[in-house]
This record gives C-alpha cells, structure tokens and sequence, in this order.
C-alpha cells in the first residue's frame, strides 16, 4: 500500500483526524467538521478502498491501515476513530505514540465480536454480511446501515443521512468491506489498552446495538486511565443524532490545552 489514501483539510489549529467506519467514507463527518474546524485543523481520511481511496487496494492487515492513516498526516494530530476507525486509531496511538497527541473512540470496541465472558456482535451475524456481500455488496451495506442508526431516537432522520453521505463518494471496493469485516471479526486489543498513555476518552451512545453499553464497564476495568461518556439517546453514529453533544464533549475534553 505504498499510494497515499485520501485526505481532506480544512480549518486551522491542532491537527485533529476523523477516522470512518465501515461500509462508509470521510463524508460521513460532514455535519461537524465546520464546527471543529472553528478549532482545529482537520483531516477527513477515506481508509483505503473507501471513497476516494477506492483506488487503493487495502491490505487484510490493521497495522497497514493504520500506517497509510499516519503516513498521510504527518505531524502529531489528535486522533478521533468511529467504529472500525476506532481500532485504527488504537492502533496508532499504540504503535505511533509519537503521531497521537490524544485519542478518542466513538461507538468502538477493542474486540467487536462476542466471544466468552464478551458482550459483542454475534459471529454468525458477521459470517451472514460476509456471505451476502458475494451476492449484492449494495444491499448488505444498506442493511447494516440500518443496523446502525437502529435505537436511536431518531432512527429513520440517521438512515437517511448515512444513505446520503454514502452517495458522495464513490463506492467502496467490495474487498475493502470483506477485509472490514474480517478485521471486526478477529482483532483484539483488549490487553493492549493499558498501555495507552495518551489522553483517551471514549464515547458511546446508550442505544447502539452494535457496541451494547454492557461493554463499557468491562472497557472501563481494561483502561482505567480512560474517560467515558455515554449519550443517552443515541445508537451507533452519536455524531449524527447528537451532533451538537458531540462536538461539545470533544471540546471539554480537548480543552483547555488544544482550544488556546
């Protein structure tokens, strides 16, 4: 993966990096870079074989992904990862401690899939998006989509806005979503969470149905020296039904020390 994936800038001030999940581009921020771009200088990035990286062929390895992030930045940044993103951006804090200032995930986990004494997604829900992805790639997405809006009080408003956001860029590659897919389903950085040092907060919405808030007390025992916030109304994408909340909770947290 030697070609740059693509980026977008806008505004001045710290470098802050908004990491996308699944099946989704960089658009999918849209809704709050003008106000973090009052702030920071932020950048958008399209994970290879997604929007505008479509043209890269992503490797099945997280590592990889997570050194074409950092190489396309490069400058310290604060890093903001969105499901998948998330444990993109865990892994740059780990393995790029001196490229991630600070680190926030948003409706992430360090290990996606149920597994013995884990509250995750069920394999056999990933294994049947796996295989549907072989038949019509444009339906699953559509489908899991909905599973992401799915709890929120405003759960038809976000569909729409994730189709939307989905229609402005070109479409993923179909092996990206399979790689994605199989990433969810293996990766595991529950043991490497206590050696995070940054400045970690990690934000959850009450009603996901993707990352069940039984989890997060089991995240809060792996990183203790972490803080958390749960949005009460929101599902899976807090950043769309409560954006306003949103981007006022990243800026107490990244205050007072980035906003000066």
């Amino acid at each position: 993966m030697n070609e740059k994936i693509y980026t977008e800038v806008t505004g001045q001030g710290p470098a802050l990096v908004l990491i996308h999940g699944w099946g989704l581009n960089s658009a999918v921020w849209q809704q709050i870079v003008p106000k973090l771009s009052e702030h920071f200088e932020v950048y958008c990035v399209d994970l290879p074989g997604f929007g505008h990286s479509c043209h890269i062929t992503p490797s099945s390895d997280l590592q990889s992904w997570c050194d074409a992030v950092v190489a396309s930045i490069e400058k310290p940044a604060i890093y903001v990862g969105w499901s998948l993103g998330g444990l993109v951006a865990t892994q740059a804090a780990l393995t790029h401690p001196e490229a991630v200032t600070q680190l926030i995930t948003v409706a992430s986990s360090p290990k996606f899939v149920q597994g013995k004494n884990w509250t995750g997604i069920k394999p056999d829900v990933l294994a049947l998006f796996q295989s549907q992805l072989k038949d019509n790639f444009e339906t699953t997405l559509s489908r899991f989509l909905a599973i992401q809006a799915m709890g929120s009080t405003g759960a038809k408003q976000d569909i729409k806005a994730l189709h939307q956001i989905l229609k402005l860029r070109p479409l993923p590659q179909v092996s990206a979503l399979k790689i994605g897919l199989e990433l969810l389903e293996r990766i595991d950085l529950r043991d490497q969470l206590e050696k995070i040092n940054q400045p970690f907060l990690r934000v959850y919405g009450r009603l996901d149905s993707l990352v069940s808030h039984r989890v997060i007390k089991s995240v809060d025992q792996l990183a203790p020296q972490s803080q958390r916030f749960i949005l009460a109304g929101a599902s899976h994408a807090p950043f769309i039904s409560h954006r306003e909340e949103f981007v006022s909770l990243l800026l107490s947290f990244l205050a007072p020390q980035d906003l000066k």
